[in-house]
């Protein structure tokens, strides 16, 4: 049985931290309140993200190997600031993704979709003076999943973004505008806010798109104000 405190730690956030409709969050969802861990010398110092840890392909998910993966090839764009506007620079994003045809390459997709041999789907980048970030990859598709009955995932793109220290990692999700499953995946409608429910959409700019090439989305990321898992 919850008590009233752990009541309050599942209910009092959004996105909730139980929402039925998203079936493996009942498997995860903490019942019981937090333990508040000591502090260690090693949770407070700053990752090691210089440079040369990051390397020059590593934002380009289309030359990651010796041939282009197939798909619709796009550019994510975007910054990454504090509430305030205040950017924060010099930060470690990473993004996970399926391929054109809605597959993972990992062993626990078994979707019955093809995978390309010239796309992996992981990319990072550190972000810029301004708290820009940019990234070339592919649109995804989108791919079936077992939370309901006859469910597919909307084309997503998984960002993570790294703060002073490893322990502060935050984690969430970037959709394409206009997608017709958005009404029926419940991890996006787990935020009820329909305004931040938004700001996981990203935005399609012309003036990002580069003519003949790949089409420019902007995705920006506000700290205390973008939705994380």
């Amino acid at each position: 049985m919850r008590d009233d405190t752990s009541t309050r730690i599942v209910e009092d956030v959004d996105p909730p931290l139980h929402y039925p409709a998203y079936r493996s969050a009942t498997w995860r969802v903490p019942t019981r309140p937090f333990v508040v861990l000591p502090g260690r010398v090693d949770d407070l110092a700053n990752p090691l993200y210089g440079e040369e840890e990051v390397g020059e392909l590593d934002n380009d998910l289309t030359r990651q190997h010796r041939g282009e993966p197939l798909g619709e090839r796009i550019i994510v764009t975007g910054r990454l600031l504090e509430e305030n506007g205040r950017p924060v620079r010099s930060s470690l994003i990473e993004i996970w993704q399926p391929n054109a045809a809605g597959r993972y390459r990992h062993k626990g997709d078994q979707h019955p979709a093809p995978l390309d041999p010239n796309f992996t789907g992981a990319g990072r980048t550190l972000t810029g003076a301004d708290g820009g970030y940019e990234f070339i990859t592919v649109k995804p598709g989108a791919y079936p999943w077992k939370n309901h009955p006859n469910a597919w995932r909307p084309a997503h793109i998984h960002f993570s973004v790294f703060g002073r220290a490893f322990s502060s990692r935050l984690v969430t999700q970037m959709y394409f505008p206009g997608d017709p499953l958005h009404d029926q995946d419940p991890i996006l409608q787990s935020v009820r806010d329909p305004h931040a429910r938004k700001r996981l959409v990203a935005d399609f700019e012309l003036e990002l798109t580069q003519p003949d090439w790949a089409l420019g989305y902007r995705f920006d990321i506000v700290l205390r104000q973008t939705p994380f898992e």
